[in-house]
């Protein structure tokens, strides 16, 4: 107790550099545990992309590929679904619902997706969370009508009643616009923190309205373009789609509807589990993630390495202080004792404060991320991976203080009596 309270009395007289080592190590604690949160929530909200989707399907390739293109709009498909074959699961038994997916198109570099209302109605993410809409409605039955996401419109400044220009293929550039056939927003779907923010969604016939002209990926040549007005009375029944989403409608029938799909004679198709494609998907990141964690490491470490030198620098400052407390009977396991008392208080000191800095920053950032990015940070006690860190923080704090201790012990009386100052 009394070498406790020698150890805290001399802090205090050190108060300015005490407090500069406590908030580098408190700095560093909080970017450790606040990467830490966000890993962990990053993976949730990745896998909370789609919810509530028992099964994708797209033309055969890889997996991963087809849960990129389909449900984050990266990449393209290989090659595109006849319309038929959508319908023939579409009508499954086992099936509850079914969500066509058209892509292919794009505005200033945000990608356009074709669909129909069952979108709007069973398209899930995070929890279960159901789509939800900010201004205006869903398209009707107008083929030239576009609902935004809650990010192409804030970018983009668009407001309901506008009229927009699409264009054909993925570029951020395009020199093939459809201009002759503009769409008006007629609703902004709110923020999910989800590709869905960076989608414009129209319906299959207005995907089809606008290649109604067009042959072989390219504008009909020699031929009159046909109008806006005109197309809406065209057949604009889609031939073919990119993929398409299935709810079924029990759990148990999942792994049989994949394996009737996988198989399916009509054409070559793949059907995943998004769950697992996700799990996929993450793994490939997984060097990216552990990376960051080590960084992180050796930050703290960094912090604790500036404490050490902060109590190094003060022995020869202290050597009189030492020499005097052996003099009046402390033996040199009081010394060494009073020096790791000293650094584990100020490992201690900058833990507390720096996981006050992480709840006084998710207090402050959790709107924001959960609005922007999709990330809920829950306002909670650390969990034990957590405490483990924060464990191994104080150890490593205790084995540092072991050092500028074994250099006090080894101090003699003599020297430390003699010292000229």
């Amino acid at each position: 107790m009394h070498l406790l309270r020698l150890a805290l009395a001399s802090l205090a007289n050190r108060r300015f550099t005490v407090l500069l080592t406590v908030f580098a190590v408190a700095l560093s604690v909080t970017l450790l545990l606040a990467v830490e949160r966000i890993r962990s929530e990053a993976r949730v909200s990745f896998a909370s992309t789609i919810s509530g989707t028992d099964l994708v399907v797209g033309a055969r390739s890889g997996p991963v590929n087809l849960l990129l293109y389909s449900v984050f709009r990266i990449g393209n498909a290989t090659s595109n679904i006849r319309w038929d074959s959508f319908l023939h699961y579409a009508e499954h038994p086992r099936v509850s619902w079914a969500i066509p997916l058209s892509l292919g198109d794009s505005h200033r570099g945000y990608r356009v997706l074709g669909t129909n209302q069952v979108y709007f109605e069973h398209y899930h993410y995070g929890h279960g969370q159901p789509l939800r809409l900010a201004e205006g409605r869903a398209f009707a039955d107008d083929p030239f009508e576009v609902v935004l996401g809650a990010e192409v419109a804030q970018a983009l400044h668009y407001r309901l009643g506008e009229h927009i220009v699409l264009a054909h293929g993925v570029a951020t550039v395009s020199l093939v616009q459809h201009d002759d056939k503009p769409f008006t927003v007629v609703g902004v779907l709110a923020r999910t923190g989800t590709p869905v923010d960076r989608t414009l969604h129209i319906s299959l016939a207005g995907m089809e309205a606008i290649h109604i002209d067009w042959h072989s990926g390219m504008p009909a040549q020699g031929t009159a373009r046909i109008s806006a007005d005109e197309s809406r009375r065209r057949d604009l029944t889609p031939k073919a789609i990119t993929a398409f989403l299935l709810g079924l409608d029990s759990k148990i029938a999942t792994f049989t509807l994949q394996r009737e799909i996988n198989d399916y004679q009509g054409e070559p198709l793949l059907a995943i589990l998004p769950g697992v494609a996700l799990q996929e998907l993450w793994s490939l990141m997984g060097t990216a993630e552990k990376a960051l964690f080590v960084v992180s490491l050796f930050v703290v470490l960094t912090g604790l390495i500036g404490m050490l030198t902060a109590i190094l620098a003060s022995l020869n400052e202290r050597r009189r202080e030492m020499a005097i407390l052996r003099s009046v009977g402390a033996r040199p396991w009081h010394i060494a004792g009073l020096l790791i008392f000293e650094s584990t208080f100020l490992a201690l000191a900058g833990v507390s404060f720096g996981l006050a800095l992480l709840y006084f920053g998710i207090v402050i950032a959790r709107g924001y991320l959960q609005a922007n990015y999709g990330l809920y940070l829950p306002l909670a006690w650390p969990n034990l991976h957590e405490w483990i860190l924060l464990g191994g923080i104080l150890l490593a704090a205790l084995l540092m203080g072991c050092l500028p201790a074994w250099r006090a012990y080894r101090q003699s009386l003599a020297d430390g009596l003699s010292i000229r100052l």
